[in-house]
């Protein structure tokens, strides 16, 4: 009888799958490494090339450099001015020696602060002094604890922002979101209308809601305080600074919610509902399925990437805080302190504020590209003309 044997090639096809699976994966990591790496240059180039050019105009082409060097010229006369009255020397000193003295003083200011050397090594010594955050003291603005350190400034100011404006924006975040899927299940509802009908509110500004909160709940109802942070002198227990930060942020963060809360969920409501015309929804409908499953396959996971990049920007937003809200509400955050440099025209913070803000719009971007290429399938990296 003849016998059969079965060809030796399951084992050897098993072995190539696992190779060109490996050789797959290895050419993934690998164009995902040179994505990431072109993603990082680029930043990194336009980070540069923006900082360049604030610093070039926040200069206004060297105009700034004659204000320090006047600047400088009027500090020596009148230290030198004081010094005579109790130096006898510099009182004795005639007034050729006096003006030689006040001249090396100068000489050696400028040198100091790098005012002796061409404009356009100046600049480039600038923007690297920008780029490092490393732009010494503020010209005018001086901190709460007394530092004139411009990093020290920032890293002050930076917690009150983060702390309202985070509470703030998240909550705006998961209130717009949720509430825009609810609002898609009851399309043409009263509700429904409502919000569409209160959705133009957010043209006015948050501050301008803030005005009429202070004077209904602290003016008139005497509820709530009218502004700061901490009540004064604050609170010597953390509990007790906790109770009374959460207390003195009602204001501000109503204040905010209120500004884009209803624009918001009428934004996410309708990319709810286009998602919610699709022909893949309608066949999972038909097939029976719940529609909290629908929501969550078919509605949900599609719109991922927006919700990833909307989250982003909400994080971007918190560190920017904002000029007139936190005027008005005497919060002692970044945004005070961009509107008291800008009307003082603080050079130093001005540009050290623009940096910050470029880092973290850039380092946001560079995030969302990988994300980008990890939850969305139809995101192809590095592959032809169509690749990211």
């Amino acid at each position: 009888m003849a016998q059969h044997t079965a060809p030796a090639t399951g084992g050897s096809s098993l072995a190539d799958v696992e190779k060109a699976s490996s050789k797959a994966r290895n050419e993934t990591i690998v164009r995902m490494g040179k994505f990431i790496l072109r993603r990082l240059l680029a930043g990194i180039a336009t980070v540069t090339v923006g900082v360049y050019l604030t610093v070039l105009i926040a200069n206004m082409g060297g105009a700034l450099d004659d204000i320090r060097r006047a600047t400088i010229q009027e500090g020596v006369a009148n230290f030198i001015a004081l010094q005579a009255l109790e130096d006898p020397e510099i009182r004795a000193m005639s007034q050729e020696q006096r003006n030689e003295m006040i001249a090396e003083q100068i000489a050696l200011q400028e040198k100091r602060f790098g005012l002796d050397q061409p404009f356009a090594i100046r600049s480039f010594r600038a923007l690297g002094a920008a780029m490092t955050l490393n732009l010494g003291f503020a010209d005018q603005m001086v901190s709460d604890s007394g530092s004139k350190m411009v990093r020290n400034i920032i890293l002050e100011r930076l917690p009150a922002t983060l702390v309202l404006f985070g509470t703030a924006y998240l909550l705006l975040f998961f209130l717009t979101l949720f509430g825009g899927l609810a609002l898609s299940r009851r399309y043409g509802s009263w509700l429904d209308k409502g919000i569409i009908a209160l959705a133009p509110t957010s043209a006015a500004p948050s501050w301008f809601y803030a005005l009429f909160l202070i004077l209904i709940f602290a003016g008139i109802l005497n509820w709530l305080p009218f502004g700061g942070m901490v009540s004064a002198p604050p609170p010597p227990t953390p509990w007790g600074y906790a109770k009374s930060l959460g207390f003195h942020m009602i204001l501000p963060v109503t204040a905010i919610v209120i500004n884009a809360v209803f624009s918001g969920i009428y934004g996410q409501r309708t990319f709810f509902l286009a998602f919610a015309s699709e022909d893949y929804v309608d066949m999972a409908k038909a097939k029976g399925l719940s529609n909290k499953a629908i929501e969550r396959r078919y509605i949900l996971r599609p719109t991922l990437p927006p919700i990833i990049t909307s989250f982003a920007f909400v994080l971007l937003s918190l560190w920017g805080g904002a000029i007139i809200l936190e005027n008005v509400m005497n919060w002692p955050g970044l945004g005070r302190t961009y509107g008291q440099a800008i009307g003082q025209f603080d050079t130093a913070v001005i540009v050290s504020l623009v940096v910050v803000d470029a880092y973290l719009l850039t380092f946001t971007l560079f995030i969302l590209d990988i994300l980008y290429a990890v939850v969305d399938p139809r995101v192809r990296v590095g592959e032809g003309s169509n690749g990211r």
